[in-house]
């Protein structure tokens, strides 16, 4: 299902009673986060704020802050849903290797059809323009007592590569300077950093657009980890089942969202000196420090006639982000598997914030094959930030980490089942001596056996005789012990 705007998804969460509309007046500075703080952590609703104090503009807030609204978000009713699509269409492309079916290529014309953006002529975010900027207009957030400023937090920044001309969109923080500027956070690993690095090769200034607030799932797309070349709003068509209109343009040549709330366009110059970023009170539950990252000048506004500015807060988890991530997981879970085809699961712990930990169960059958794994994972794109990762048999249900945890603490050998590997982290870590590199842990948490050199016989889980359960399920009513799940 693809929702036309953001309004359209404000509708539907309405309909389910997953938004509550704020009248009372709030303060952009500090007292949004605050309340929004308290619903995620209570697993709360999404929030509109429509009296904000110093804006005419309503703030979305927590609109994917549930593992149900991040479903809705991407038009499905579970993300299981949304992630068995991906793995009949990889199943089906790999069964036209052996066999080639015409019927059932024709069959899936019209999806590839919608992953392909649309251009058009007119639109919507284009209703009101803007040339005298004044960034103090929008109720851009400060969310933490200790941020260097106000940031736009929900931003899809659109850039091209100036060699090949092909768009990149990406989600980077922007802190406000001043009523036409703002920091461009891209870190050095993402396709923004890169393609900027270009254009001071060629001594030309960069054109950037960022849009601002659309179809739920175009704003989860910009966080996805993408291989290097794969245009976010081909990965957008696909999840809405229909192309996303772009339209060009007023003062550059990028192609932005038609049916977004607000776009920004401007530019990045490389010839101009660094600007001083942060804090910034990050997803990490700690603020990330302050560094220098370019200026992002704003030189026109335009908007829909009766725009809803789109934010959301980071923090100690969990918060909307992390449901953004559990999308990621569930999501990009069948192309691992594609690469690693003895991964079985996968789950990013809300509390290792994305890059942290990672767990893995796998199907193991030779020597060194966690080790395998363990080096496949921190070779792919994003994974490589990851800090640790622990892998566990495929009998082990990674989402249950309290059985998790009782793997780890009984099954490893230290000398043995710990790896450790020097290579890429995420620039938010802080733990590293070194900016941006550091060392990464691995831990085999699985059966150990000749295979692996064990010579000691390894025992069994303790579990009940199957028979006696049963029989003590249909006695169980009548002891008055409770509930009794076992």
């Amino acid at each position: 299902m693809a929702y036309k705007n953001l309004e359209a998804f404000i509708e539907a969460l309405e309909a389910e009673g997953e938004l509550v509309r704020i009248k009372t007046e709030v303060d952009p500075y500090l007292e949004i986060t605050e309340i929004t703080d308290r619903v995620s952590k209570a697993g709360g609703p999404a929030l509109l704020f429509e009296q904000v104090k110093g804006s005419a503009y309503p703030v979305l807030m927590n609109a994917m802050g549930s593992y149900k609204r991040m479903a809705m978000a991407l038009g499905c009713k579970t993300l299981e849903e949304k992630k068995q699509e991906i793995s009949d269409l990889i199943s089906w492309a790999f069964s036209q290797t052996r066999a080639l079916d015409i019927t059932s290529i024709m069959g899936k014309l019209s999806l590839v059809r919608s992953f392909f953006p649309r251009t058009v002529r007119r639109a919507a975010c284009q209703e009101v323009i803007e040339r005298d900027v004044d960034l103090f207009k929008l109720p851009i957030l400060t969310c933490w007592p200790q941020d260097g400023g106000p940031f736009v937090t929900l931003p899809i920044v659109f850039t091209r590569d100036p060699e090949t001309g092909a768009q990149n969109a990406g989600m980077y923080r922007m802190q406000r300077y001043d009523a036409t500027s703002t920091g461009m956070h891209w870190h050095i690993h993402k396709d923004g950093s890169h393609f900027y690095a270009k254009y001071r090769e060629k001594g030309q200034r960069m054109p950037v657009s960022v849009a601002l607030g659309c179809d739920p799932a175009i704003t989860y797309a910009a966080t996805a980890p993408l291989p290097e070349g794969v245009y976010e709003m081909l990965f957008a068509g696909f999840l809405r089942g229909k192309p996303v209109d772009m339209v060009r343009c007023i003062t550059n040549d990028l192609k932005v969202p038609a049916d977004a709330e607000f776009v920004l366009e401007g530019y990045v110059d490389p010839s101009e000196p660094l600007h001083l970023e942060g804090p910034f009170g990050d997803h990490t539950g700690y603020y990330s420090l302050t560094d220098e990252y370019p200026v992002f000048h704003v030189e026109c506004i335009t908007h829909r006639q009766k725009p809803i500015y789109p934010a959301t807060v980071v923090g100690k988890p969990p918060m909307e982000d992390c449901y953004m991530a559990k999308a990621t997981e569930r999501l990009f879970l069948p192309l691992l598997q594609l690469v690693i085809p003895e991964i079985i699961d996968l789950e990013l712990p809300l509390s290792g914030v994305f890059h942290n930990c990672a767990i893995v169960s796998i199907h193991k059958r030779y020597p060194g094959q966690v080790q395998k794994v363990l080096a496949s994972l921190w070779g792919m794109g994003q994974m490589m930030y990851t800090k640790m990762i622990i892998v566990v048999d495929d009998t082990v249900d990674v989402h249950d980490l309290e059985t998790v945890a009782w793997k780890v603490f009984n099954n490893i050998d230290g000398r043995r089942d710990i790896t450790f590997s020097d290579g890429p982290l995420d620039a938010l870590d802080h733990a590293s001596p070194r900016k941006l590199f550091g060392t990464r842990l691995g831990i085999d948490a699985t059966k150990k056996g000749a295979l692996d050199g064990h010579t000691r016989p390894w025992p069994d889980d303790i579990v009940m005789d199957q028979a006696v359960k049963e029989k003590v399920d249909a006695i169980w009513d009548s002891l008055g012990l409770g509930s009794g799940n076992a």
